[in-house]
């Protein structure tokens, strides 16, 4: 669509869109939602609100006004949407945001998240392209939340894995995103659907460069080794390797580990890049937060098609 003021809209693999009110002001607009990932309806709201707000964080953003969106069965209790839209509401009310209302529709199996609009300057816009050479990337959040909550399904993680990956995925990325919103970030974008090794793919491909990613230093939940390894592994890492076949070079790193790069996230963290010593500076300003940001890689020239090097 052609618009002066349409600024980020459906032409790059963004996560949100950008519209242009005046020199100070563009709205961020973006919508998500999904099937529940944990049986307890509250702490599903929370995750599922999380993931939608973490798109206005990825953009570089506030988020400021939410609606929900339900598809719900009418043979369930009212009592389990109830507590659903209470744990996405608490997870708006955190993020400095409010509920104004939304819509539901009956449906043979629950599903809720949000559509946020959220505001940034114009001149503050963060893309999932422009990362430079030399560049640091930036990952603040771990990955393993699909094998983990495959293993759930599945009754087969132990408690800790649970708890551990619940905290992950209701967390908000306004901590960080607040930080990294006052540096010089050159891209960015969060991890979910395509997991890791796909969004980093995306975001060097548009950006014509290689993200050479330290294996030894990608953040990941310890028990998503162990399920992995007895090959607790979802569909979608096996689609997220075929998405960016021949495009990637993985080197001396355990089979594992590759299915921790490819699992799909939930509520995943911001990947970014920005010079190294932005990056330092980061570290420090987040040093105090509960799940902290990690350097898994840095920016290089684009070695023949091989976008992401993993060693």
């Amino acid at each position: 669509m052609n618009d002066k003021n349409l600024m980020v809209g459906i032409e790059t693999s963004d996560d949100a869109a950008v519209y242009k009110l005046n020199d100070e002001t563009a709205v961020i607009q973006t919508l998500d939602f999904f099937t529940p990932v944990v049986d307890d309806p509250y702490t599903f709201g929370q995750i599922a609100a999380a993931n939608s707000l973490s798109d206005i964080y990825a953009m570089g953003g506030k988020p400021k006004v939410a609606l929900n969106i339900v598809c719900f069965p009418s043979c369930l209790s009212v009592d389990v949407l109830g507590e659903i839209l209470k744990g996405g509401a608490d997870k708006v009310i955190e993020a400095g945001a409010v509920v104004i209302g939304g819509h539901t529709v009956d449906d043979n199996e629950p599903k809720y998240g949000l559509s946020v609009m959220g505001l940034v300057h114009p001149d503050r816009i963060l893309r999932n392209f422009g990362c430079k050479i030399g560049d640091r990337i930036m990952l603040t959040k771990p990955i393993g939340t699909g094998i983990i909550i495959t293993a759930i399904k599945g009754e087969i993680a132990s408690k800790d894995a649970y708890e551990k990956t619940v905290k992950v995925m209701s967390t908000l990325n306004k901590y960080v995103g607040e930080v990294i919103a006052k540096h010089d970030i050159t891209a960015c974008t969060d991890v979910t659907g395509f997991g890791l090794m796909g969004h980093s793919y995306e975001m060097a491909s548009a950006s014509n460069v290689t993200l050479k990613l330290y294996g030894n230093k990608i953040p990941y939940i310890s028990e998503a080794r162990e399920y992995a390894e007895m090959g607790i592994v979802p569909a979608g890492a096996y689609k997220n390797r075929r998405y960016i076949e021949g495009k990637y070079n993985i080197k001396n790193i355990p089979e594992w580990m590759e299915d921790v790069l490819f699992d799909p996230q939930t509520s995943g963290g911001l990947l970014f890049t920005c010079p190294e010593k932005e990056a330092y500076k980061i570290m420090n300003e987040t040093c105090s937060l509960e799940i902290k940001p990690s350097i898994i890689g840095e920016v290089m020239p684009l070695e023949g098609k091989k976008y992401i090097i993993v060693e």
